[in-house]
């Protein structure tokens, strides 16, 4: 392994990593709280620090265990979940599922926003500022911003897979009538070792890589 090359990558992965994971985080408890539910915010976890959002072992643990066995090729993580009280809400069903998509929802906004920055203002200030400030400075910066723009695709559409506890699940849970969504919510418990199965059995690919090649693209043409 590149040991040189490996450190380069966790230097400029870490910081787009933090802002998606704490963006998504905050955002879940940001929509909640306009929705009625306070507890976030009580909590004090409506705050852009990601010290309050790290989970040790999906923040710190995963991300470098996964990066060390995949060669540098590949990091996710994810954070603390924010606490959500659905009784707090007016339509419990409603604004869960509505708190829910906030997140991936954010994760494609800061994607995009990623790739603007880096086509309209540092591409275009790469070509007029000295090769040196170039270098230095606006590369690594690109690098981060393209890093950016695929962390949070990714944490996105992995996200919205439609199995609980995902944002996909309690979404799909929102819209499904009453005994059909407390049916579906009881596989809640065992969502991520449905999760683990569908990404060892690759079926979770099938899923994935569509999406993630679409929304590229799409965010591409901006």
């Amino acid at each position: 392994m590149d040991v040189p090359g490996v450190l380069a990558q966790v230097v400029i992965s870490v910081l787009p990593i933090l802002i998606a994971i704490t963006f998504h985080e905050v955002s879940h408890g940001f929509v909640a709280n306009k929705l009625g539910d306070p507890t976030a915010k009580l909590m004090g976890r409506l705050t852009l620090n990601p010290i309050a959002h790290i989970d040790p072992v999906g923040t710190i643990i995963m991300p470098i265990l996964l990066f060390y066995l995949s060669g540098g090729q590949f990091v996710f993580g994810y954070a603390k979940p924010v606490p959500i009280n659905p009784s707090n809400f007016r339509d419990p069903k409603r604004d869960m599922a509505i708190s829910a998509a906030a997140g991936p929802i954010t994760n494609i906004l800061l994607a995009i926003l990623s790739q603007i920055i880096l086509m309209h203002v540092i591409l275009p200030a790469s070509a007029l500022l000295p090769q040196s400030f170039s270098m230095t400075v606006l590369m690594p910066l690109a690098m981060m911003l393209k890093f950016s723009i695929g962390i949070n695709i990714v944490l996105a559409v992995i996200n919205l897979i439609p199995i609980p506890p995902l944002d996909g699940g309690r979404v799909l849970v929102g819209f499904l009538p009453h005994r059909q969504a407390v049916a579906y919510s009881k596989i809640e418990p065992y969502g991520f070792i449905i999760v683990i199965i569908l990404f060892v059995t690759k079926i979770a690919h099938i899923l994935i890589y569509p999406l993630v090649a679409l929304l590229y693209a799409l965010i591409k043409l901006l």
